[in-house]
């Protein structure tokens, strides 16, 4: 991804107001927006506009949210593109189903443009730390490289969305290590991101659906391992 004061942001909302104010403060703060105002509309800007973050509402015409998530997941060009619901659906079960969709983060409205603003800017410090970690790890025939974004097993190419290439990156750093929900919630999603313990146990499912049951291990009460036993 790009420096923070060329880092695209997509916003996605059916209230125009909103869509006015947020992308107001984001200019002021040196990002490049553009705006849609349903999903449809969405994945059609994304197209040229190739954001690196989309704001995204839940409830809107044509199509909502989460479908349109789940196709930005579908597709290889989106995968490191970061997905965050902006929304005011403050149910348990939205939230499950943005973060089973694809979602890095599932923020209620009403929010201040500066905590927004603040959340932004913790995934761009992310970004830049993850750069900075080691970049490439190799474990039996699955290589992971955390600077191109890049999981492949032998020959066999694995494509994972930002988040969960940065949970399995975490876990295979420190093989056989155990690490609790929170620990992984603190450590892959951060302190300010505000999201549910479920969240990891919905990544881990979906990041063991393409790299294998066994490769993950859960330990009852604790929490999950990379096993290399």
């Amino acid at each position: 991804m790009q420096p923070q004061a060329k880092y695209k942001v997509l916003v996605v909302d059916d209230d125009p107001d909103i869509v006015e104010l947020l992308q107001y403060n984001l200019e002021k703060e040196g990002y490049e927006v553009a705006q849609a105002g349903n999903g449809k509309e969405a994945l059609e800007v994304a197209r040229t506009f190739k954001p690196d973050i989309i704001l995204l509402d839940v409830m809107m015409p044509v199509m909502d949210g989460i479908t349109a998530c789940r196709q930005f997941r579908d597709n290889p060009k989106f995968k490191d593109t970061r997905i965050l619901f902006l929304t005011a659906r403050s149910e348990e079960f939205s939230e499950v189903a943005a973060f089973d969709a694809g979602a890095d983060d599932f923020i209620v409205k009403p929010i201040k443009p500066r905590a927004l603003i603040s959340r932004l800017a913790a995934f761009v410090r992310r970004d830049n730390q993850q750069t900075e970690a080691t970049p490439v790890i190799e474990i039996g025939d699955l290589r992971i490289d955390r600077t191109s974004f890049n999981v492949q097993r032998g020959d066999q190419k694995i494509t994972l969305p930002k988040k969960e290439f940065e949970l399995l990156a975490f876990l295979a750093a420190t093989p056989n290590k155990v690490f609790s929900r929170d620990e992984l919630l603190n450590n892959v999603w951060g302190n300010d991101v505000f999201v549910i313990a479920r969240t990891v146990d919905v990544h881990i499912r979906k990041v063991r659906e393409k790299i294998g049951e066994d490769q993950i291990k859960t330990i009852k009460g604790v929490g999950y391992k990379f096993n290399t036993d």
